[in-house]
């Protein structure tokens, strides 16, 4: 029996005591504690089945595509775990270091019993590392990946709430834009108010921009936008609630609103369309 193919052995031979050392170290120095609802047992179970892939690794003289597909697979389901449990990338990634640190506790053991040469160790050493190498690879662009998705629906929630269309009355909804205008939530505004409008057959849409501090360029294009194309859905835009300073803004950008409706407030809106408060509040009654 060669020397690999022994070393192997004993690393399958005591995955478990691996697996128990690796996870006894790991939660003495957790510094994020989270509720990973599995017991100990099971774990331990999932650590040893991956220290026993560098046992297989050793003892049945797999191909390196084979292996490594094995490893990759590991470290993807692992990402995807540890993403899902919310642990940092930092902190999982302290893995890595006890399982390094314990495969190579029990290979030095076995290698000092047995006096075995240098080059053992070297040969050991393009098998092991590299493993775990690729194993945190595989773990990290998972966690990253998933990491981003979460983000980016996260945001795109986000996005779609902080557009509100609001039915006022029929036909009638109001749209309260608050908040900084960029690129991506120029394009969903435009997006779900025409959706709005269609969907709720509006005749009017009461644009608030009592909300928004700044104004520049690119916001009032994209409100161009919307106008004209609310337009040719035969719907009416009304603003209201453009702030003083925001006024100020535009003139300086020599922004032409003369032939949108524009109104102070809410209630002077309502006025021009033979609406108020009052009779809003009746109806609904």
């Amino acid at each position: 029996m060669d020397n690999l193919h022994f070393l192997g052995e004993k690393i399958l031979e005591k995955k478990y005591e691996i697996a128990k050392m690796v996870h006894k170290h790991r939660v003495a120095d957790l510094k994020e504690v989270k509720d990973i609802n599995l017991p100990d047992e099971e774990i331990i179970e999932l650590r040893a089945n991956f220290i026993s892939y560098f046992g297989r690794a050793l003892m049945e003289n797999l191909d390196q595509k084979t292996t490594l597909d094995q490893i990759v697979k590991w470290g993807s389901q692992a990402g995807e775990f540890a993403s899902n449990l919310g642990v940092s990338l930092s902190e999982a990634l302290e893995d890595t270091t006890y399982y390094r640190t314990f495969i190579w506790k029990i290979l030095k053991e076995e290698i000092k019993k047995k006096n075995m040469s240098i080059d053992t160790v070297f040969e050991l050493s393009s098998i092991i590392d590299p493993l775990l190498d690729k194993a945190v690879f595989a773990f990290s662009l998972t966690y990253v990946n998933i990491h981003h998705e979460t983000l980016k629906k996260a945001k795109s929630a986000f996005l779609e709430l902080s557009i509100p269309v609001v039915p006022i009355t029929k036909g009638i909804a109001i749209l309260p834009l608050i908040g900084e205008v960029d690129t991506e939530r120029a394009t969903l505004l435009l997006e779900e108010t025409l959706k709005k409008a269609n969907e709720l057959k509006l005749s009017h849409m009461l644009f608030d921009l009592s909300g928004v501090m700044i104004i520049d360029t690119m916001v009032a294009h994209q409100i161009f936008k919307i106008v004209e194309a609310l337009g040719l859905l035969g719907v009416k835009t009304i603003l209201i609630g453009i702030r003083p300073e925001v006024a100020q803004t535009m003139i300086q950008l020599g922004i032409d609103f003369s032939k949108i409706t524009i109104k102070a407030n809410l209630e002077q809106a309502l006025l021009g369309l033979n609406l108020t408060i009052d009779s809003l509040e009746d109806k609904e009654s």
